[in-house]
């Protein structure tokens, strides 16, 4: 078969009349309006991971949405108490909140379970109960009455497990001390007779200033060097068995979700799921140098709970799930649940488990 000039001028001025038609019609996200939010996070725009990582998300949804859809970050209490975006975003004062769910253990104790566990799983394994085990459905039916739709947005590696004045030999002379402490671990270290309060970040350092608390947790030594803990206390504890990973969660109102387009929520969804690739891989990549300059440049002495320490712990934290599932149904629910999974993931995680003998 054989083509004339005629027909070969004719197809091309087809496909260049296509490819200018093509060109001429907008994609779906250039279709779109322009949506501005308000998003309140709980944590500081410059601390490091928690607050940056909300920075950093923002502005990927702008370029997302090639500057259309805006979600503004506002720092912590510049619209509502660092704590109290539950309510916000439930009533839409706000659109939005990056914030935890272990920050709203007042309104449910069980959404403790969504951010940290103590001596609980590694991230693999806490997302695969999350993601596809099915608890973050649990978590979605407590949002749903309270109109409130959420989505994980970032997750952290271990934390350190609290900042102390002095040495502390055994998990015994705790008792009595007033000390900052997050989530279920809080109700652990008030098994072992530690008062505790939870505050938010910035708050943290003048209480401990000022002799409100006597010692705290928050997370780990690339954001506590930020706080300055190191130049009140200069024993840091490790591990964090409270919280060996830690997510969170951009926390919206439903009614503002549900009003956007597809692609808008679609661009919320994955650059969330980013987002939690990223945060946790920074941590884990930082934390190592920022762990040894506390050290050496600041007199840290970084030290490890015994191992009898933390079987004590174990054994507190494995009471409080037991008493607080006793009054509290849904946190039974939640718990249960977390530990079938946990009991039918076991077999896995054992039969992959290894250990380095060549990093001695």
């Amino acid at each position: 078969m054989t083509f004339g000039f005629k027909s070969v001028l004719g197809a091309l001025t087809l496909a260049v009349g296509a490819g200018v038609l093509l060109a001429a019609v907008p994609s779906d996200a250039e279709a779109q309006g322009r949506v501005k939010w308000k998003m309140q996070s709980a944590f500081g725009s410059t601390l490091p991971h928690l607050g940056t990582s909300g920075v950093r998300y923002a502005k990927n949804i702008e370029r997302l949405s090639g500057g259309k859809f805006q979600i503004k970050f506002f720092e912590p209490g510049a619209l509502v108490p660092a704590l109290e975006c539950f309510d916000a975003a439930s009533k839409g004062s706000v659109d939005a909140c990056w914030t935890t769910p272990g920050y709203h253990t007042g309104k449910y104790p069980a959404l403790a379970f969504f951010t940290t566990v103590p001596f609980g799983p590694q991230l693999g394994e806490f997302l695969a109960w999350k993601w596809y085990g099915g608890g973050n459905e649990l978590r979605d039916e407590i949002y749903a009455k309270h109109g409130l739709k959420a989505f994980d947005c970032f997750c952290i590696g271990p934390e350190t497990s609290g900042w102390f004045k002095n040495e502390v030999k055994s998990v015994d002379e705790l008792k009595g001390i007033k000390m900052r402490f997050f989530g279920l671990g809080a109700k652990v270290m008030q098994k072992l007779g530690v008062s505790t309060q939870l505050l938010a970040g910035a708050d943290i350092y003048p209480a401990l200033e000022r002799g409100v608390i006597e010692a705290t947790e928050f997370s780990m030594p690339t954001i506590d060097i930020k706080l300055g803990f190191y130049q009140i206390a200069k024993n840091n504890y490790y591990p964090g068995w409270h919280q060996q990973i830690s997510c969170s969660e951009i926390l919206m109102n439903k009614e503002a979700y549900d009003a956007l387009p597809e692609t808008y929520k679609a661009m919320i969804e994955i650059a969330a799921g980013e987002s939690v690739a990223h945060t946790y891989a920074e941590t884990e990549a930082r934390n190592p140098d920022a762990m040894n300059e506390m050290k050496a440049k600041y007199g840290v002495t970084n030290r490890r709970w015994k191992d009898g320490d933390l079987a004590k712990l174990e054994a507190a934290w494995l009471e409080v799930m037991k008493e607080e599932s006793a009054k509290d149904p849904i946190f039974k629910k939640v718990a249960d649940h977390y530990l079938a999974f946990r009991k039918k993931y076991k077999s896995w995680g054992d039969a992959q488990a290894i250990k380095n003998t060549y990093l001695k």
